[in-house]
């Protein structure tokens, strides 16, 4: 009796969950889902759907009307078309570009070009012989006199300063698109691998690439600085100083640490996922990070994300100098698995449509011969290019030598200094072709956490040890991803430490990770927006980013 009562019980607690669950609490279909649905809608046997939305365009004929609709779920937006009273219904006369609508109608088949299902929306007649109409509800009006996002082309300049509006156009929103797709192909592919995702801090005291270009963080105290400036902006300039009101910060009153101790945003999570690697074995983040860099080029930003990952033991057998390898192994199948589905064209001949709009957009001349190539690196069955530091930098002053004057190189590659960008760009467009791993840096150039080769010899006449270490550069785009085999033995890495002015307590931490079981380990980072570049064939890594910050320049 009692067995019978307790499964009579969760029985009943399963059927009252269930109404919780995805296939039974769901939220309409969005336009996006209607358009790939294959139920079948015909002229005979039409749906009736509700859908909500924003006006893209509208185009009004004597009987009929034509406006297409969306919602931002897609690149295509879906047709709908008022018949029976068409302009004249005073409910369409209201409609205009950016307006926001909840349209009921036929979903059918669509007998134009361009578009494989519309809406029907049958509005009622004057006689009343429609005994099914159809509805449109205008929820937000807007003013096409005054709306800054016109039909005409604007410019990517006048975009960023609507950035809180520029979403509502093709191409960003495009972009924001291919970032939740790449986003969700990356996480696909790092749980298939058995990894863990987490949450590293934003804030840290730590300086984990040496480069010094941080911002530093203070409180403030009284009123925010924001909320001031806010209100004086609104009030007459000649009455702005006497009619502020509040607690407002001290003009006088000096920074202080709130945390007892400097603190900064992040410029890498590296540090803080080596912790967790030490016992979670396989560890990634994809999340913001912070670079008080002055550069105003079209590669740089001072917030922009880092996917990073950090994994322990498998493949890092040091007695053979693998390492490097089998992290090139990794993020080269990576980046196949997470792009080579948006990129390479499906069974009918199509490929993603958000990738597809991006590259119809893309200015630069040799756009298409970008696109073959990244298609070709994708498509091949050959593994992608290695070159060690010291061939490439041959290969570079090689070329700069024999163009001499003519040589289109601004810095003159030499050995025992780091790769510019139009260094990167030149290797991997013009010598390779295609993707290319460029492995073992004098140590002197990298970090203090890359592991040193066991066989430190180099090949270039350069004095120093080899770090094992690669950075992944791509045609268009340059270094998309750096990475290294960890410095596992703590001997070598406190002596690291030391030349880098990290030798204190403030770091101790870091080196009981390599006192407490220390493991063979390595990882990588790898830049968003530039993958977001790479696969969009954007050229502008502002224009990768929902709101671009750069030196000069905060929006929102």
């Amino acid at each position: 009796m009692i067995f019978r009562r307790l499964v009579i019980a969760l029985s009943t607690q399963r059927r009252s969950l269930s109404q919780f669950s995805p296939t039974t609490h769901r939220l309409p279909p969005s336009i996006h889902q209607l358009l790939s649905s294959s139920t079948n809608s015909s002229a005979t046997h039409p749906h009736t759907v509700t859908i909500s939305g924003w006006i893209k365009s509208i185009r009004r004929q004597k009987n009929v009307c034509f406006a297409v609709i969306t919602d931002g779920s897609s690149a295509k937006g879906l047709q709908a078309v008022f018949v029976g009273r068409g302009k004249d219904a005073e409910e369409v006369k209201r409609l205009t570009n950016g307006a926001a609508v909840r349209l009921t109608g036929k979903l059918v088949t669509s007998p134009g070009k361009g578009q494989a299902k519309e809406l029907v929306i049958e509005l009622e007649g004057g006689d009343g012989s429609n005994t099914d109409p159809g509805r449109v509800e205008l929820l937000g009006e807007c003013p096409p006199e005054t709306y800054p996002i016109q039909k005409q082309s604007l410019s990517t300049e006048y975009l960023r300063e609507h950035t809180h509006l520029r979403a509502r156009t093709d191409r960003i929103a495009s972009m924001i698109r291919l970032r939740s797709t790449l986003k969700r192909n990356i996480n696909d592919w790092f749980e298939a691998q058995g990894f863990h995702f987490a949450h590293t801090p934003i804030l840290t005291s730590n300086d984990a690439e040496g480069g010094g270009e941080a911002f530093r963080i203070a409180p403030v105290h009284g009123e925010h600085p924001a909320a001031i400036a806010a209100r004086q902006s609104s009030q007459d300039s000649s009455s702005s100083t006497s009619a502020s009101t509040g607690n407002t910060p001290s003009q006088n009153h000096a920074p202080t640490d709130f945390f007892s101790r400097p603190a900064y945003l992040t410029v890498s999570h590296q540090l803080h996922l080596e912790a967790l690697c030490a016992s979670l074995s396989r560890v990634y983040t994809l999340s913001p990070c912070f670079r008080a860099e002055p550069s105003l080029t079209g590669r740089h930003l001072s917030e922009f994300w880092m996917l990073e990952a950090e994994w322990a033991f498998d493949g890092f057998d040091f007695a053979r100098e693998n390492g490097t390898e089998e992290i090139c192994k990794f993020v080269e199948a990576l980046l196949r698995s997470a792009v080579a589905p948006l990129m390479l064209p499906d069974g009918t001949g199509k490929r993603n449509e958000d990738v597809d709009l991006l590259w119809k957009h893309a200015t630069s001349s040799d756009a298409p011969s970008k696109l073959a190539s990244l298609e070709n690196a994708l498509s091949s069955i050959t593994p992608w290019t290695r070159i060690s530091y010291s061939d490439g930098i041959r290969e570079l002053a090689k070329y700069h030598e024999v163009k001499g004057s003519r040589s289109d190189f601004k810095y003159e590659p030499t050995y025992g200094r780091g790769l510019q960008s139009e260094h990167e760009r030149w290797l991997a467009e013009t010598l390779v072709g295609g993707p290319v791993f460029v492995t073992d840096y004098p140590a002197a150039l990298k970090p203090f956490y890359m592991r040193r080769n066991n066989n430190t010899t180099n090949t270039n006449g350069g004095d120093g040890d080899m770090a094992a270490c690669f950075d992944l550069l791509m045609p268009g785009v340059g270094e998309l991803v750096g990475g290294s085999v960890r410095e596992e033995r703590l001997e070598l890495l406190a002596v690291r430490m030391e030349e880098a002015g990290m030798g204190g307590d403030e770091y101790e931490w870091y080196r009981d990770l390599r006192r407490y079981g220390s493991a063979p380990h390595g990882g990588f980072g790898m830049g968003f927006e530039r993958l977001v570049a790479l696969v969009g064939g954007v050229e502008n890594i502002r224009e990768c980013v929902v709101v671009p910050r750069w030196a000069g320049r905060m929006a929102l």
